[in-house]
C-alpha cells in the first residue's frame, strides 16, 4: 500500500516533469548544449545507465523487462538492443512521449511506453525491473515500500532489480542545500538521501525473504551522485 507521503511527493514529481522541466529533460538526456551544472549531471547519468548495464547480460533474447519510472527511454531502448522485451512506464506524458518519439524504428515493436505510477505494473510478468533515479526523491521507508510492490511483478526466483538512491553523505547534504542557490533552470525536486545501511534493513524487512543485495556501486560526478544497487529476488 503506498503512503501518503509517496503520494504526495509522486504528484509534486508529475507536476514538475510534466509541466516544468519537460524541455529540460529534453535537453538533458540528449547532445544539446546545458550549464555546466547540468553537463556534470548528463556525466553522471551516462555513468549510472553504463553501471546498470552492465550488471544485465549482454543478450537479453526472451527476457522481460520493467523499465519503472523510464523517463526519456534511455535505458528501455538499451534493453530492447540487447534483445528484451520491454516495458517503460513514468508519470509523465511529455516524457513518455519523447521516449516513442527516440526509439530506434528497428526495435519499436520491442519496446512499449504509456504514462502512469510505475508501481501499478502487470504482477509476476517481468525477468528484470530497473529503477533508476526514479526513487531517489522518497524516503527510505517509502523506497523500500516500493520495491516490496515492484518484486511482486518480478517472475521471482532468479528475477533482478536494480535500482538507485541517493546516498546520505556530508557532500550530498551540503549540495541539497545549496541547491536552493542553484537558478531556477536548474533546479529540480529535493531528492531525500537516504543511508546504505539503513535502506539495506529494511529491505531485509520488508520484501520476500531471501531477498539479497547482491551488488552496490556508488557513482560521482560533482552535481551527479546516486547509488545503484542489485536485488536478487528469491
Amino acid at each position: 500500500m503506498q503512503s501518503n507521503t509517496y503520494i504526495d511527493r509522486r504528484q509534486q514529481l508529475k507536476t514538475y516533469f510534466d509541466r516544468t522541466a519537460a524541455h529540460a529533460w529534453e535537453q538533458l538526456t540528449s547532445e544539446a548544449p546545458v550549464s555546466r551544472i547540468r553537463q556534470t549531471v548528463r556525466a553522471g547519468r551516462t555513468a549510472m545507465v553504463n553501471q546498470l548495464l552492465s550488471w544485465l547480460p549482454e543478450d537479453l533474447s526472451g527476457k522481460k523487462v520493467l523499465d519503472a519510472g523510464c523517463g526519456t527511454g534511455v535505458l528501455s531502448v538499451a534493453c530492447a538492443r540487447r534483445g528484451a522485451v520491454v516495458t517503460g512506464i513514468d508519470l509523465s506524458p511529455s516524457l513518455i512521449e519523447l521516449a516513442r518519439e527516440r526509439t530506434p524504428v528497428e526495435i519499436a515493436e520491442r519496446v512499449t511506453f504509456r504514462a502512469g505510477d510505475m508501481l501499478e505494473a502487470e504482477e509476476r510478468t517481468y525477468d528484470f525491473v530497473l529503477a533508476m533515479d526514479s526513487l531517489i526523491h522518497y524516503q527510505a521507508r517509502d523506497i523500500a515500500s516500493a520495491l516490496a510492490i515492484l518484486q511482486g511483478n518480478t517472475r521471482a526466483r532468479g528475477s533482478r532489480i536494480l535500482f538507485t538512491f541517493a546516498p546520505r553523505t556530508p557532500a550530498l547534504m551540503l549540495m541539497k542545500s545549496a541547491g536552493k542557490l542553484f537558478p531556477r533552470d536548474d533546479r529540480s525536486p529535493a531528492i531525500e538521501p537516504v543511508r546504505e545501511k539503513t535502506l539495506r534493513k529494511l529491505i531485509a524487512s520488508e520484501l520476500s525473504e531471501g531477498t539479497a543485495v547482491v551488488n552496490s556501486k556508488r557513482i560521482s560526478s560533482a552535481f551527479y551522485k546516486s547509488n545503484a544497487m542489485e536485488l536478487n529476488c528469491c
